[in-house]
């Protein structure tokens, strides 16, 4: 399995909820609505989640190992600071222009 694609979509606005990923697996499967969260011991990837009749949730999909989890978040998180960091710059462009 390989990883294909991943968006970011940063959100305004909340304190925990920071974006929103869809991540494509060998340009065959879509992942959507995973989140990143910021955790009181920092950034975690929330996977995709429906709530349960109990008031619980569950994961929709996730990974079945340590290995394939640390990839996917290193990848993820890897987009989400490249994203941030172009919005940074696009921000002191905006207020120097």
């Amino acid at each position: 399995m390989r990883i294909t694609e991943v968006k970011v979509l940063p959100v305004d606005g909340d304190e925990k909820l920071k974006a929103y990923v869809t991540v494509k697996l060998d340009d065959c499967f879509v992942i959507r609505d995973m989140k990143v969260i910021k955790g009181t011991s920092g950034y975690f990837i929330a996977m995709p989640a429906k709530k349960m009749k109990d008031g619980t949730y569950r994961d929709l999909v996730h990974p079945l190992d340590k290995s394939t989890r640390q990839m996917l978040e290193d990848m993820v998180m890897s987009e989400y600071q490249r994203v941030q960091s172009t919005e940074d710059k696009e921000m002191v462009f905006a207020k120097a222009g």
